[in-house]
C-alpha cells in the first residue's frame, strides 16, 4: 500500500478531512510511547550511514543555483505556476538531458513578515505536491503560517507535472488492478507475475531512462535548488508521509540548509524493504483492529459483527474469499469487484477516521445486499481512478521510486512463500495481499540505485517528528526511529488513529507544529497529544 490516501488533496477535498480525530482509550493493541522495540538502541536495525554532501555547490551545478524562475498564473486561484531546470544526472551533469519541474507558490500575505518559502511534499512517492499545496494548503495551514511563508509545492521528478512515470492505458490499469493479488494456486501466481511483468515493461517502454534518475536522494537535490530559486538560505519543510523520508534525506544531504522541518507520519529510512512491507502490513492491522471495535461497539447493525476485532478479521476474510470465488457486481460490467479491489477499498478507508462511517456502509451493501460499487469507489479513490477512466501518475511513480530506491523484499514466488507466515503474523487480515504485492519490484526493469540508510544529519537544526499511535500505513515505531536517529529530532505523538495528525485532527498537534514554524519554538522532547 502506499503512503499517501489521507495526504492525497482528493482525500481532503472530498472527505472533508479536518475534523479533530478522537480516541476511546480501551482500544485493543494500543501502543503507548516507548512500548516500540526501536526504543531500544540493540534493535534498532542497522544501515550504513547517509553522509552530508560538501557544503560548497560543484562548479557544473552552479548554474542551476543560480537560475531565475519566471513565474506566471496557475489554474487555482491566488497561486503562481513556474518551471525548474534540474540536471537529469547530478554525478554526470549534461544540460541536454536536463529535466523540467513544475514548482507553484502562494506568496506569504505579509511579505514584509516573510520567513521564507515553505515547500510541502504530501508523500506516495508519488503524489503531486503541486495539486496538494494548491488544493489543501488553505485547509491545512491556518492564516498565521500563511501568512509569513509562501506555499510552495514541488512535483518531484516523475511525479504530477514533472515529467512523470507512464506505464499502462487507462484500459490496461483497469486490468491490472483486477488482478488476483492473493493466487491461491500456481496458476494465480503466474498470472500475477505476467501482470507485474507487463506492468513493468510498459514503465520501461514509456519512460525510458527517466526510470533510472527518480530516486529520493535525486529528488532531495532539486528541493535544495529550488531552494536556491527561491532566494532562501535555508529550506523550510512540511513533509508526510513518504515526505518524512524526502525530508529526512534532505536533512541528510544538507544539514547546513536545513531551516524548520516538520515530519508527520514518519518512515524509518533504515528499514529493509521486506521489513517496512512486513510493518506496514502490521500497521493496517491496528488500524483495522481500530476500526473493527469502533464499529462493533458504536455503529448499528455492524456488518462485521459486534464479537470483537479477531471474529470481525474472520468475517473480512470470509467475505473476501467468497469475493474472490464470484466477485461482485459494481454496475460497470467490465469491472466486478474483486478480491483485490474490495480488499483495497477497504484499507483505503483505515486512513482516517473520517472514513469508517463509508466504509461499513460500503461493506453493508457489498455483504447483504451483494452490490460492490461503494467498495469500488473507495478502491477507485485509492489508484485515483478518473471517472473516464483515466488514473493518475502516482500510481506508476509509487513503485518505480520504492524500486529504485531499494531493493525488492522478495525476489521470487518461493521467497514469498518462506515468509508468508511471517507476514499473516503481522497482520491475518492483510498480510498475504502484502506479502504477493513485493513481487513487484522483483520484476523492475532498472537494477535499485538505493538502499536503507541511517540518517543522523549532525548539524542540523531541530527537527520535528510526529508519530500517530495507531497509523496505519506508517506505524507508529517508525516515527520512534527516525527520531532517534536524527541528532536532533524532536518525538511529537498523537494518541489517536488515522494517517497524518497536523492539520485539523488535533488541537494540540497544531499549536505545537505552528508554534515551531512561527516562532522556531521546539516541542518538549516527549510531548504527547
Amino acid at each position: 500500500m502506499r503512503t499517501t490516501g489521507r495526504l492525497t488533496v482528493a482525500a481532503f477535498t472530498a472527505t472533508a478531512l479536518l475534523l479533530t480525530a478522537c480516541s476511546s482509550n480501551d482500544r485493543p493493541d494500543e501502543r503507548s510511547p516507548g512500548d516500540s522495540e526501536s526504543d531500544s538502541p540493540s534493535a534498532a536495525p542497522s544501515a550504513p550511514p547517509l553522509e552530508p554532501l560538501p557544503e560548497e555547490i560543484p562548479a557544473e551545478l552552479q548554474p542551476y543555483y543560480d537560475q531565475e524562475l519566471t513565474w506566471g498564473p496557475c489554474e487555482a486561484s491566488g497561486f503562481q505556476c513556474a518551471t525548474l531546470t534540474v540536471p537529469l544526472d547530478y554525478e554526470n551533469v549534461d544540460p541536454a538531458q536536463d529535466i523540467q519541474l513544475t514548482v507553484t507558490r502562494a506568496s506569504a500575505t505579509s511579505p514584509d513578515q516573510r520567513i521564507g518559502g515553505l515547500l510541502m511534499n504530501p508523500g506516495g512517492p508519488g503524489a503531486s505536491a503541486v495539486d496538494f499545496a494548491q488544493g489543501a494548503a488553505e485547509y491545512i495551514f491556518p492564516p498565521e503560517v500563511r501568512a509569513r511563508y509562501d506555499m510552495v509545492g514541488l512535483d518531484a521528478r516523475g511525479t504530477g507535472q514533472s515529467e512523470p512515470v507512464e506505464c499502462l492505458s487507462g484500459d490496461e490499469m483497469d486490468d491490472y488492478t483486477l488482478t488476483d493479488r492473493t493466487p491461491d494456486s500456481d496458476a494465480e501466481v503466474d498470472e500475477l507475475r505476467a501482470a507485474f511483468d507487463e506492468f513493468a515493461q510498459g514503465c520501461q517502454e514509456r519512460s525510458g531512462t527517466l526510470l533510472e534518475h527518480i530516486s529520493t536522494i535525486e529528488s532531495a537535490r532539486d528541493m535544495d535548488v529550488l531552494r536556491a530559486a527561491l532566494g532562501d538560505e535555508k529550506l523550510y519543510y512540511v513533509g508526510f508521509s513518504y515526505g518524512t523520508k524526502l525530508g529526512a534525506v534532505y536533512a541528510g544531504l544538507f544539514p547546513q540548509r536545513t531551516g524548520r522541518l516538520v515530519l508527520d507520519a514518519a518512515v524509518d529510512p533504515r528499514l529493509s524493504t521486506l521489513e517496512t512491507d512486513r510493518e506496514q502490513a502490521g500497521g493496517f492491522e491496528t488500524a483495522f483492529r481500530s476500526y473493527a471495535e469502533d464499529c462493533g461497539t458504536s455503529r448499528a447493525n455492524c456488518p462485521l459483527g459486534t464479537d470483537g476485532p479477531d471474529a470481525a478479521s474472520q468475517t473480512l476474510l470470509d467475505f473476501f474469499a467468497e469475493v474472490d470465488a464470484e466477485p461482485l457486481p459494481s454496475g460497470d460490467p467490465d469491472r466486478p469487484l474483486t478480491e483485490s479491489l474490495a480488499s483495497t477499498g477497504v484499507a483505503y478507508a483505515l486512513y482516517s477516521e473520517d472514513l469508517w462511517p463509508r466504509l461499513t456502509n460500503a461493506l453493508g451493501v457489498a455483504m447483504r445486499g451483494g452490490d460492490g460499487s461503494a467498495l469500488l469507489d473507495l478502491a477507485d479513490e485509492y489508484n485515483e481512478r478518473e471517472p473516464n477512466g483515466a488514473y493518475g501518475t502516482s500510481m506508476f511513480a509509487f513503485p518505480a521510486i520504492s524500486c529504485l530506491d531499494s531493493p525488492a523484499g522478495n525476489e521470487d514466488a518461493d521467497a514469498v512463500r518462506s515468509n508468508l507466515a511471517s507476514y499473516e503474523e503481522a497482520s491475518p487480515t492483510f498480510g498475504r495481499d502484502f506479502a504477493w504485492a513485493t513481487l513487484l519490484c522483483a520484476a523492475w526493469p532498472v537494477e535499485p540505485t538505493g538502499t536503507p540508510i541511517d540518517i543522523a544529519a549532525p548539524g542540523a537544526t531541530d527537527i520535528v517528528v510526529i508519530g500517530t499511535l495507531r497509523d496505519p500505513a506508517t506505524p507508529y515505531a517508525w516515527a520512534e526511529g527516525l527520531a532517534d536517529q536524527l541528532e536532533t529530532g524532536v518525538l511529537l505523538t498523537y494518541d489517536g488513529d488515522g494517517h497524518g495528525a497536523y492539520g485539523g485532527y488535533s488541537e494540540c498537534i497544531d499549536s505545537a507544529v505552528n508554534t515551531y514554524l512561527l516562532e522556531n519554538i521546539t516541542p518538549e522532547a516527549g510531548t504527547t497529544c
